[in-house]
């Protein structure tokens, strides 16, 4: 095994056999790259990711952060990291042009940056400020690209996204954060913000914080609110940095994991001069917010992904290496040679169950970069839109259900390992402890679930999810005369057809006037149809493996019903085991996991409202 970071060949099967990527070379935007471009890309990302980002994970994890004399301090190893990331442009690598940066397709940059982000306590450093600087790129006035954004991009300043609030979590519309105006047309800022990821940090000179806060005067709710650009340091007219900005650094947040990331309380306007520009127009801040909270969604489901992935490999070589017990078939001789785990059932249960979602969430992910760069390619406008619908109904999927399952992957790695994978000495307990946080930040996973129900699913009169069921039946006409393959495509198409009824089992509750059958069964339903997802892509996945592994096969003469001479060839052809591979993992979620479905409709179906019917007083006495 190369590395134990993500499989590089399943990478370059979604990227050149499922997606064909090499057709977007063919588009406008990116007529000057080619497939030749795209795969050098991904292997210097793999020499950074396995020399330079792996080693300092466990290195930041020890070191922590610290807070002195209101400055904080990162792992020490995270400062080549980052200079190399930076120097490496793999900051900016799909900034447009226009703006500073190299261009790349959304799906090419997804999946450099999926080699990089198991280290998410460092990448919580670069990320945050490419997306800042996105959002000014989008919304600010010239003066404001100049003066902030460009060295955003170069990677040379920080940024952050300050939204929470000691009162004001997930009910961000509480915002109590307060902006005054001044007679210039700037504002001074006064409150306090919490669980500000690199919040503050020593890698850059400057960080410019876009906050969420209130102009004085405006209305209450989400309506009212305004968002600024708040720089550590003010910038003055020539570019130098002029005066400490009027906030403090509180303390960091003492985290179960990613101890390298700085999580920090703000204090903004302890002494009344806090500076703060405003981005965009007034009461708008919500609006321009949600361009940063959404390609932050699908960030967490790629560092979701990228957490399972770390964890399934290490789990997978570990059982590889590990001799214990002895094969199933000479368990009543005492005198037997200890084996490798993985040839235990119960091993080979978890290790598939883990290879079949770490796998589907990867096409999951990379099918939704897919869709960015089709609706930004693509010429008519009603195919920019169905994609741009697509995008809109995987968004909460690609972040509650890959961050949910993941952590699970996490779970079943450390129990791959028996005792020793509590233990310190080996990464995945770490592994799962960096993760955990993903089911909650960037909008928590129970949110997602009320946002795919409440809103995603009627979006353009349900149009959208109706476009994602049309790609789900493609997928399963192209496979149901396939007679290694109509089983499970017969599968997948119930499923689907339950994801559709249950849709407008939602919408008739809501019409006869039981909406809380949808809220109370919003998160069942957000992972019945995150089993649906996956299940269509590892069909599709299934079938091209299927037919190329009929082409080597054929090419060998070898009757793939001949399960002895299959084996062989596994063992002879590292293409044939990779599709092999490829073809049992979707078998295995198809006929294992999918089924799940059914009990999740028979609960939904129940109308049972125990969890809102309960008196609060009845939870414990």
């Amino acid at each position: 095994m190369a590395n134990l970071i993500l499989d590089g060949r399943d990478q370059r099967f979604l990227l050149h056999e499922l997606l064909k990527t090499e057709d977007l070379c063919g588009m406008a935007a990116w007529k000057e790259f080619s497939p030749d471009m795209f795969d050098m890309v991904l292997t210097e990302a793999e020499r950074l990711a396995v020399e330079v980002i792996f080693p300092a994970l466990a290195a930041g994890d020890r070191e922590g952060c610290r807070l002195e004399g209101g400055q904080v301090y990162v792992p020490p190893s995270f400062r080549r990291c980052l200079e190399l990331y930076r120097d490496g442009g793999w900051i900016n690598m799909g900034v447009s042009p226009e703006a500073g940066g190299q261009g790349f397709p959304y799906v090419i940059t997804l999946a450099a940056k999926e080699w990089f982000i198991h280290n998410f306590a460092f990448l919580c450093y670069p990320e945050p400020a490419q997306a800042a600087a996105h959002l000014i790129e989008v919304y600010g006035t010239e003066a404001q690209k100049r003066k902030y954004m460009e060295k955003m991009y170069a990677g040379v300043w920080g940024g952050t996204m300050a939204l929470t609030e000691p009162s004001a979590g997930s009910d961000v519309g509480n915002v109590k954060t307060k902006a005054v105006r001044q007679p210039d047309g700037t504002f001074r800022l006064q409150g306090t913000k919490i669980f500000i990821t690199s919040g503050d940090h020593d890698l850059t000179e400057n960080i410019v914080h876009p906050v969420l806060a209130r102009i004085e005067g405006d209305p209450a709710g989400t309506g009212g609110i305004s968002i600024f650009l708040v720089p550590k340091y003010l910038v003055n007219d020539d570019g130098s940095l002029g005066r400490r900005n009027d906030y403090a650094i509180g303390g960091i947040e003492h985290k179960m994991g990613l101890h390298g990331s700085s999580t920090c309380v703000m204090n903004f306007g302890d002494n009344g001069d806090c500076y703060a520009e405003l981005l965009g127009e007034e009461r708008q801040g919500m609006k321009i917010m949600f361009q940063m909270m959404n390609e932050a969604r699908i960030g967490v489901g790629l560092q979701s992904l990228a957490g399972a992935s770390i964890a399934y490999l290490h789990a997978l070589n570990y059982a590889k290496e590990r001799l214990q017990g002895s094969s199933l078939f000479e368990m009543k001789n005492p005198e037997a040679p200890r084996v490798p785990i993985i040839q235990h059932a119960d091993v080979r249960r978890m290790l598939l169950w883990m290879k079949a979602h770490v796998e589907g969430m990867r096409a999951m992910m990379y099918y939704a970069a897919y869709c960015v760069d089709r609706e930004h390619a693509m010429e008519a406008e009603a195919d920019r839109e169905r994609f741009r619908g697509i995008l809109e109904v995987l968004t909460p999927i690609c972040k509650a259900y890959c961050s949910d399952m993941a952590f699970r992957v996490t779970e079943m790695a450390i129990q791959t390992y028996g005792g020793y994978g509590y233990c310190a000495e080996y990464p995945v307990e770490q592994f799962m402890r960096d993760l955990k946080i993903a089911s909650i930040y960037e909008g928590a996973n129970g949110i997602q679930a009320l946002d795919l129900v409440g809103r995603k699913l009627g979006m353009k009169k349900g149009m959208y999810f109706m476009s994602l069921l049309g790609e789900m039946n493609a997928t399963v006409a192209a496979y149901q005369g396939n007679a290694a393959l109509k089983d499970l495509a017969a599968d997948v198409q119930k499923a689907a057809n339950t994801l559709a009824e249950m849709a407008m089992y939602f919408a008739g509750s809501a019409k006869a006037g039981k909406f809380l059958i949808p809220v109370g069964n919003a998160y069942p339903f957000l992972m019945l149809m995150g089993k649906v997802v996956m299940a269509w892509l590892l069909l599709w996945e299934a079938g091209v493996a299927r037919e190329k592994l009929e082409g080597i096969a054929a090419g060998k003469g070898i009757d793939l019903s001949d399960g002895a001479k299959v084996s062989a060839l596994a063992k002879a052809d590292a293409d044939a085991a990779f599709y092999i591979g490829k073809v049992s993992a979707a078998r295995y979620f198809i006929k294992h996991v999918l089924p799940e479905v059914d009990a999740a409709v028979t609960s939904i179906k129940s109308e049972d409202l125990s969890m809102i019917d309960l008196p609060e007083e009845a939870f414990a006495s």
